[in-house]
């Protein structure tokens, strides 16, 4: 096994880059049933919170802070359920820059490749590893672009969220050109929030043409369901018949379609 590592991410905040982190995650480790690893990065710790519900976990004293300081993130890690971990971020985050400084005070290599050299031993122990990143031109971008193999980009119908995208690809673009990074877009994911709405479909129709296939078909609306998760955790509810309560069904069947396809678009990069 070595897991593929994937950065999700948009320029602009509050697009649903933590939302479609923890969803993926959730969908490749139930329906797939593959072994999946969250990395927040985030200071203000989202994903970390949805998960630490989703597994009902109380208290976390673990943190992506520590790894960083001492080396080893191996020993962060949080089991949250079946075939899904995580390596959980706090506030102490925010002084990423002071660590990597500290370490690394004369080499921006080491500093912006970091996270790769960290997250290498136990690559070999899970199919897909998650990266949730502010969205900011940051170390926590640099570190997580350098260590991913491949870029899933958040697109919010909303023409903010375009700039936010364009300039991701860019920045991306940058790195690879300046800094030898292996990173590949494998798509882009249309998030409506109205449907039919003339904006959001004016924007779905320029990043189409401006991206091409890398858009991919599968349009996530918005949904309440998907907002309870982010209070609750994501969970599948069953009825009294044992079978799956139905906006649960909806808000799943989105993102296990969004999963194939980006399968589908990685399948394809792989064999180019």
């Amino acid at each position: 096994m070595n897991g593929k590592v994937y950065v999700v991410g948009n320029f602009k905040g509050g697009v649903g880059k933590t939302k479609t982190v923890t969803m993926l995650a959730y969908e490749a480790a139930t329906y797939l049933k593959e072994r999946i690893l969250v990395i927040d990065m985030d200071p203000q710790g989202n994903a970390t919170r949805v998960l630490a519900k989703t597994g009902n976990l109380d208290n976390i004293s673990k943190s992506i802070t520590d790894g960083f300081r001492n080396g080893n993130l191996t020993d962060e890690i949080v089991h949250v359920m079946d075939n899904l971990d995580m390596i959980p971020a706090n506030t102490s985050f925010r002084n990423l820059s002071k660590i990597l400084f500290d370490k690394y005070p004369d080499n921006e290599i080491a500093q912006i490749s970091y996270l790769k050299e960290l997250i290498e031993p136990f690559k070999n122990s899970y199919d897909r590893i998650y990266i949730d990143v502010p969205p900011t031109i940051s170390d926590y971008s640099d570190n997580a672009m350098i260590a991913a193999d491949y870029c899933i980009i958040v697109l919010q119908t909303q023409e903010l969220s375009l700039d936010g995208a364009q300039t991701y690809i860019a920045y991306m673009q940058f790195l690879s050109e300046n800094y030898n990074a292996h990173l590949q877009v494998v798509g882009i994911i249309p998030m409506m929030l109205r449907q039919g709405g003339r904006v959001d479909t004016r924007v779905l129709d320029q990043a189409r043409e401006m991206y091409g296939s890398n858009v991919i078909d599968t349009i996530v609306n918005y949904q309440e369901r998907l907002k309870v998760y982010d209070v609750e955790g994501v969970h599948m509810n069953t009825n009294a018949n044992g079978k799956v309560e139905m906006w649960d069904g909806k808000a799943h069947q989105i993102f296990i379609d969004v999963l194939n396809e980006l399968n589908d678009h990685e399948a394809y990069l792989e064999n180019i």
